[in-house]
C-alpha cells in the first residue's frame, strides 16, 4: 500500500491556518509557509481530491454483483475486501448490487471518520431486517433506529447493558453459566478412559451462549447445557444461524423486489426472523406476567429492569431484547471459538493467562469486577481474537459533513466502512500481524482506532459489556480447570456469513489439570 499522501507534516502547517481567526494575518505569512516547507524538502502541498478520483472496483454495480455471486465471492467478502485494500490502495469505491461505499483501512483515517459522525451517529441500515420488522408490524429496535428515536431508546438501555452499575448485577448470571460449561466440560472427560476430551465445540459454545443470554436476559435458565437439551431452543439457534446466512446476500438485494417474487431466500429470512420472534415473545410473556402480578423479586434480568423502569413502552423492550437475544449467540459464540483455538496452537500464551488468572485469585477479590479488572492479559488476548477474526467484518459511519479521508473529499452521507479483517491484517497497521499476540495491547504503542470490534462511540455494539464479560468469564473457568491443545497448527480457514465463521471448526483436546 502507497504511504498516505495527506502527510502529518502538513497537517501540522495547516493547522494554524484553519485555527485563525483573521484571513489576513494566515494571509500575509504564506510565503514563509511555502519557504518552510522548501526548507523540510516538502516540494508541494497536495491538493485534495475530489471524491470521482477514488479508485473504484468498477461502475456496474450489478455485474461486480453477479461476478462475487458466480465465484462465491459472497463468502469469501473479507478476503475479497484485503485483496481489493492491496490492488487499490488504503481508500477505495465499491459497487455491489444496491450496496455502494468508499472503504478505508488506516487508522488516522477511521478518527477522522468518527470525527464527523454526528450526534445522531448511523452505521449500514440491514434493509430486509428492517423490511421484516414492517411486514409482520413489529417496532424496531437501537440497531435498527436512527435519530432522535434511537437516541431516547439507547439511553434508557445504557443504564442496564452498558453502565457498570447494570454489569455488576448481571455478572453473577454469567458467571454461573460458565461454571456450569466447565463441569459438563469435566462430565464428559471422565466418561473418557483416555482422561481427555478431544471435541468441535462449535454447537457446545452456541448452547452456552444462548444460555448465557437468556439468563441475563429474562433471569431464566434454558437448561441448554444439560445432556437433553431444550428442543424449542434448539430451534431458536437453528433459527439465528439461518436468518445471518441469508442476510449476507440480502444487503446487495432490494427486498421489495425479493418480496414480490417470493424467493426462496426472502422467504427463509422472513421464517427465521419470525422463529427468533417468537422464542423471545415466550420469553418476555413470562416476565411480563410475574412483573403484571406485582411479584416481590430480586435482581432478575435486563428486561424486568427494564419494566421496572418504565421508561420504554413494552413494545420498545420487546423490540430491543429480541435483537439483542438474537445478537447475543453467535457473536459471541465465534470469539470463544477462535479464542481457544489460538490458545491451543499458542501454549506459551495460555501458560501466561493461566499464571494471570492465578496471581488475580491469589489476591482474594472480593466481587467479580476487580477479578476481571486485574486480567489486562485476557482483555488483550479478546482484542487481539478480534483483531484477527472480527466478528463483522466492516464498520460503517454515514458522516454528518464533508470529510478529507486520505486527501480525497468523501461528500456527506456517504456510507463509509472500515475494513476490520485487512486493517488487522495489515503489517503497516501491526506489527508481525500475523502473530497472535495479546502483548500488543499492553504496550506503549499508538493503538488508538485499532481496536474496533465492538465499533466505537456512542453507536458501539450495544451487547458489548455483555459479550467482553462473558467470554472473560468463560474463559476465566476454563483456564482454571484445563490444558487446551490441537493437533494442528494450521491456520483456520474462515467464511463471511454476515459474521465471520470457521469454514471448519477445529478440534479442540481439553486435559484436566
Amino acid at each position: 500500500m502507497h504511504e498516505v499522501a495527506c502527510c502529518p507534516l502538513w497537517r501540522k502547517l495547516a493547522l494554524p491556518l484553519a485555527q485563525s481567526r483573521h484571513p489576513s494575518r494566515w494571509l500575509s505569512t504564506a510565503p514563509n509557509m511555502a519557504a518552510m516547507a522548501a526548507t523540510l524538502g516538502v516540494q508541494s502541498i497536495p491538493r485534495v481530491q475530489p471524491y470521482e478520483a477514488i479508485p473504484s472496483t468498477g461502475r456496474n454495480s450489478w455485474l461486480n454483483f453477479y461476478r462475487l455471486w458466480r465465484t462465491n465471492g459472497f463468502q469469501n467478502f473479507h478476503q475479497v475486501m484485503e485483496r481489493n485494500f492491496q490492488l487499490y490502495g488504503p481508500i477505495y469505491r465499491e459497487n455491489v448490487g444496491t450496496h455502494h461505499s468508499v472503504n478505508i483501512i488506516y487508522p488516522r483515517d477511521v478518527a477522522e471518520l468518527f470525527q464527523s459522525e454526528g450526534i445522531f451517529p448511523r452505521r449500514m441500515r440491514v434493509e430486509a431486517w428492517a423490511a421484516h420488522r414492517q411486514l409482520r408490524n413489529h417496532k424496531c429496535g437501537v440497531f435498527l433506529l436512527n435519530g432522535e428515536d434511537w437516541r431516547s431508546d439507547r439511553l434508557v438501555l445504557n443504564k442496564e447493558v452498558m453502565a457498570m452499575v447494570g454489569v455488576k448485577k448481571f455478572l453473577p448470571f454469567l458467571d454461573e453459566v460458565a461454571h456450569d460449561f466447565v463441569t459438563c466440560l469435566q462430565r464428559k472427560v471422565n466418561k473418557n478412559t483416555r482422561g481427555t476430551l478431544t471435541v468441535d465445540l462449535y454447537s457446545d459454545l452456541f448452547r452456552f451462549t444462548l444460555e448465557s443470554s437468556s439468563y441475563v436476559l429474562y433471569g431464566d435458565r434454558l437448561g441448554l447445557l444439560e445432556e437433553n437439551p431444550n428442543l424449542e431452543s434448539l430451534r431458536f439457534i437453528t433459527a439465528v444461524q439461518t436468518m445471518l446466512r441469508t442476510t449476507l446476500p440480502l444487503l446487495f438485494m432490494p427486498p421489495a423486489l425479493l418480496q414480490r417474487l417470493n424467493s426462496k431466500l426472502w422467504t427463509e429470512h422472513v421464517n427465521a426472523w419470525d422463529t427468533i420472534f417468537q422464542h423471545a415473545d415466550k420469553c418476555i410473556q413470562n416476565i411480563y406476567q410475574e412483573f403484571c402480578l406485582g411479584q416481590e423479586r430480586n435482581y432478575c434480568g435486563i428486561m424486568a429492569e427494564l419494566l421496572l423502569q418504565g421508561e420504554l413502552s413494552l413494545d420498545s423492550i420487546k423490540a430491543n431484547i429480541t435483537e439483542l437475544m438474537a445478537g447475543g449467540v453467535d457473536t459471541t459464540a465465534m470469539p470463544l471459538l477462535f479464542t481457544l483455538f489460538e490458545l491451543a496452537r499458542n501454549p506459551h500464551v495460555q501458560t501466561l493467562l493461566r499464571e494471570e488468572i492465578r496471581a488475580a485469585d491469589s489476591q482474594g477479590h472480593p466481587d467479580l469486577t476487580r477479578l476481571l479488572n486485574s486480567l489486562p492479559l485476557m482483555k488483550g488476548a479478546i482484542k487481539e481474537t478480534l483483531r484477527l477474526y472480527p466478528v463483522g467484518i466492516t464498520v460503517q459511519r454515514y458522516p454528518t459533513k464533508d470529510v478529507t479521508l486520505h486527501n480525497y473529499r468523501v461528500p456527506a452521507g456517504t456510507l463509509v466502512q472500515v475494513g476490520l479483517y485487512a486493517m488487522g491484517r495489515s503489517p503497516e497497521v501491526f506489527t508481525k500481524p500475523e502473530r497472535y499476540d495479546p502483548e500488543r495491547w499492553l504496550k506503549k504503542d499508538d493503538n488508538g482506532f485499532k481496536a474496533l470490534a465492538f465499533g466505537f462511540g456512542s453507536r458501539q455494539c450495544i451487547g458489548r459489556r455483555i459479550a467482553e464479560m462473558e467470554m472473560m468469564l468463560f474463559l476465566v473457568h476454563v483456564l482454571r480447570n484445563f490444558k487446551i491443545e490441537t493437533a494442528s497448527k494450521a491456520d483456520v480457514k474462515t467464511v463471511f456469513r454476515f459474521i465471520l465463521m470457521p469454514e471448519k471448526p477445529p478440534l479442540l483436546t481439553f486435559r484436566p489439570i
